[in-house]
């Protein structure tokens, strides 16, 4: 089985383009994007880890387990922060909750990329794009997080990136992929999306 790694939605964000609306609750298709990531990835982890600093909007979820950010107002880093806090596996699969669009096979195929490797984080690539909120995160940069987010005014996902070791999970550019990374930011990103 390889590493013990658990799933993470990352349910936070200030969520100002929708109106205060959290993304993760945004329906498409009939289901909120949270529902559509679950049934996506819930199989697939022993432990299914919600962070957000509204638990009261996610309380059909309560079979999961749900925590708050530690450091308030910083960003996903906050949030990544809180799940390695925690858990009790190896790792943590970040998913950010507003991609609607997860597929499987590349999640799949990410932690078996991961299990071979090193790295304290993996993160998929698509030529120059990378997706840090897609990503697995070893349980043993937490140290290093915290002294992050302690010491820094920076909040930037990519600026800690810098201070770990960080393998790329290079995938072609199919339509499988680019609909995979999809964020819904605003809801003109919904007028966009085929669903």
């Amino acid at each position: 089985m390889g590493n013990r790694i658990s799933g993470v939605i990352l349910a936070g964000g200030s969520n100002k383009r929708f109106g205060g609306i959290t993304k993760a609750n945004v329906v498409i298709g009939g289901k909120s994007i949270i529902s559509r990531i679950l049934s996506i990835v819930s199989d697939l982890f022993d432990e299914i880890i919600i962070v957000t600093n509204t638990p009261e909007e996610f309380r059909e979820f309560i079979q999961y387990r749900i925590v708050k950010d530690l450091f308030q107002k910083a960003g996903p880093l906050g949030g990544i922060h809180a799940a390695l806090k925690a858990t009790s596996a190896d790792a943590i699969f970040v998913f950010a909750a507003d991609m609607p669009f997860l597929d499987r096979k590349i999640i799949s195929d990410q932690i078996n990329e991961f299990n071979k490797g090193e790295y304290d984080v993996l993160i998929p690539a698509v030529n120059q794009f990378i997706e840090p909120l897609h990503a697995i995160y070893r349980r043993l940069v937490l140290n290093d997080l915290e002294k992050f987010l302690s010491e820094r005014k920076s909040k930037a996902v990519r600026d800690f990136l810098r201070e770990v070791s960080v393998g790329y999970f290079q995938l072609q550019e199919t339509e499988e992929s680019k609909r995979a990374f999809v964020n819904i930011n605003s809801p003109t990103d919904l007028d966009k999306t085929s669903f």
